[in-house]
């Protein structure tokens, strides 16, 4: 029979002994050679410190190493430190929590309800069920589960608890639960997830407009399950672990001096398959290198003047104004500026070229809606009209309360053939990423604005024709990608 040990920070957090099973430290664990040495053991951590390179995390990563059996293991204090990790997991539980929930609280006004479980037990005889539900998911010895209620019940927050979490009125129920769960047979966590490949999905919770929103990624995430991948969604802090993955796509807004090209390119660099790829970031958020790439190819365009810093009279004689001001950099309207004459245009273009030499000058075209095609591998993928915001020019106004206009999606073979063609040509002369490209449709005929990577796909919006299948197409393309990194023929990462 497998020998148990328990692991504290201190021995006095220990305060029911229990027959047969030693309680060790964490310091004592980490640096005696008799536990680095001992074989067969079944470790239940119970140190509050179970944080990234905490203690506590660890005690469960030298156990594995050493081929004990822990719980909560590594994979378990990871999935529990965000939200956007277990959330992938309880969501399936959401129609269980609503039945205990709206059957418990009918009547009442309340609206947030958190209880702790043991090994999966729980003081309420109503929670049983779903604690069972939770510790397969999460092999975690304690854990508070909160629930809000907004319109119905969800699971909003899953922590990980030590044993000092207790009150002294818990600890007979305790002690019952781990008594309980030594007697029976080491099971290990259920394994929900299991890609043929793994899958990066890079996002920034704080960022302020991000290109999808986490509605838009639970549907990423949910469709990279169908094709085969084990979808996780990362943030900035996870540079060092993109080794881990087999794929990234990139759902934060890029840009060169910034993290995202780093993340492109390290992975790139490791033979990842990137959407968004180094090069396409590289030429699609320089708008002054989309201008000379759309003039080149003979793909029109609003008259476009490169602008250095002694060529304001020379926009004046090229450009009437109203003139469009940009910086090479911008995204989502922002360092796009609308002058009306050569005081503004004096103004705006000191305070830009303060932070880039060269500056867009570009034709006033105004058009009630920006026509956005959507182009996956050369193919069209979808097309939105997006509708200016009210009372102003652009798609985005960032200086007032209603920043956002209107939009209507279309069935590709529903939009003017010559959109979908012009946009077609302009985004083959990027590459075979994700683009998306936006034209306006004048008297003169069908003009391109610019070449996007990483464009919007948010839930409800360009998703509203294709539904799921949106989804389903892109994480399509990832795995027919990564299977080609694979093939014999063309080597790829083991």
């Amino acid at each position: 029979m497998a020998e148990h040990l328990i692991l504290v920070e201190r021995r006095s957090h220990w305060k029911e002994p229990i027959d047969g099973c030693p309680v060790v430290t964490a310091a004592e664990y980490l640096t005696d050679p008799l536990w680095q040495q001992k074989k067969g053991l079944r470790i239940v951590n119970l140190c509050r410190s179970q944080r990234y390179l905490g203690e506590g995390y660890y005690c469960s990563l030298l156990a594995e190493a050493r081929s004990h059996k822990v719980i909560p293991s590594v994979r378990t204090l990871r999935d529990l430190s965000r939200k956007s990790l277990y959330s992938l997991e309880t969501e399936d539980l959401d129609k269980q929590v609503q039945r205990i929930l709206g059957r418990r609280h009918k009547g009442v006004e309340t609206t947030s309800f958190s209880v702790t479980m043991m090994f999966g037990n729980s003081p309420l005889r109503d929670f049983q069920a779903l604690g069972r539900e939770l510790f397969e998911l999460f092999r975690a010895p304690l854990m508070r589960v909160a629930f809000e209620k907004k319109g119905e019940w969800h699971i909003t927050g899953i922590r990980a608890l030590g044993i000092q979490d207790l009150s002294d009125e818990q600890d007979e129920a305790f002690g019952e639960a781990l008594t309980g769960y030594l007697s029976k047979r080491w099971q290990a966590p259920r394994q929900r997830r299991q890609g043929r490949y793994d899958l990066a999905i890079l996002h920034n919770p704080q960022e302020a407009m991000p290109p999808s929103d986490p509605k838009a990624l639970k549907k990423f995430v949910r469709a990279a399950k169908k094709y085969g991948l084990d979808a996780e969604l990362i943030s900035p802090r996870d540079f060092s672990r993109l080794s881990e993955f087999d794929a990234l796509f990139i759902r934060e807004t890029t840009a060169i001096d910034h993290h995202t090209y780093r993340f492109a390119r390290k992975a790139a660099s490791e033979g990842l398959v990137v959407i968004d790829d180094p090069d396409s970031i590289l030429r699609c958020t320089n708008k002054i290198y989309l201008a000379e790439l759309l003039k080149s190819h003979r793909v029109s365009t609003p008259e476009t003047v490169v602008v250095r810093t002694d060529g304001l009279d020379e926009l004046e004689q090229r450009l009437d104004y109203p003139i469009v001001l940009k910086v090479p950099d911008g995204s989502f309207s922002l360092g796009v500026y609308k002058v009306e004459n050569r005081q503004q245009l004096e103004q705006v273009a000191r305070r830009l070229f303060k932070d880039s030499d060269l500056l867009l000058g570009q034709a006033y075209t105004y058009t009630p809606f920006d026509w956005r095609v959507g182009i996956l591998n050369r193919k069209p993928l979808y097309v939105c009209q997006y509708f200016m915001s009210k009372d102003h020019w652009q798609i985005y106004d960032h200086a007032s309360q209603e920043k956002e206009g209107d939009f209507r999606t279309f069935a590709v073979s529903e939009a003017p053939k010559k959109v979908v063609a012009t946009a077609l040509k302009a985004a083959n002369l990027i590459g075979n990423g994700l683009y998306g490209v936006d034209l306006k449709e004048t008297s003169e005929g069908v003009v391109v604005i610019e070449v996007n990577d990483n464009p919007s796909i948010e839930a409800g919006v360009e998703d509203q024709v294709l539904g799921d299948t949106l989804y389903d197409e892109i994480m399509a393309e990832f795995l027919a990608r990564i299977e080609v990194g694979k093939s014999p023929a063309t080597g790829g990462r083991g």
